[in-house]
């Protein structure tokens, strides 16, 4: 794969980011598959932290509703840190993505 098709297959879950490492142009993408990483990561912590709220606060009704309101908001913020993303990996730019962008785990 080119640089621009890995940087937008890293996007797409984590297989697509797995797909994107170990077949794509690795070096060249590295900043996208950096920006994919901690944004899978990020959903995939929310993923938990909200099945462990709504586990533990699910049956309180005030504070089970509002906590998982307020996960869902976060959710909603990830996806739009996703479409950032994907967009200027199309747009084959390297602009980090607001809040999560300058977390740096592949070197």
């Amino acid at each position: 794969m080119d640089r621009k098709a890995t940087n937008i297959v890293a996007y797409i879950t984590l297989v697509g980011w797995c797909l994107a490492y170990f077949v794509g142009d690795r070096y060249n993408s590295r900043f996208h598959l950096n920006q994919a990483l901690v944004l899978n990561l990020f959903f995939l912590v929310l993923r938990v932290v909200s099945s462990v709220a709504s586990w533990v606060l699910g049956w309180i009704p005030l504070v089970g509703w509002i906590v998982m309101m307020a996960l869902n908001l976060v959710s909603l913020l990830g996806l739009v840190l996703w479409i950032l993303g994907l967009i200027y990996a199309v747009q084959d730019k390297e602009q980090p993505i607001p809040l999560l962008g300058y977390i740096h785990l592949l070197r």
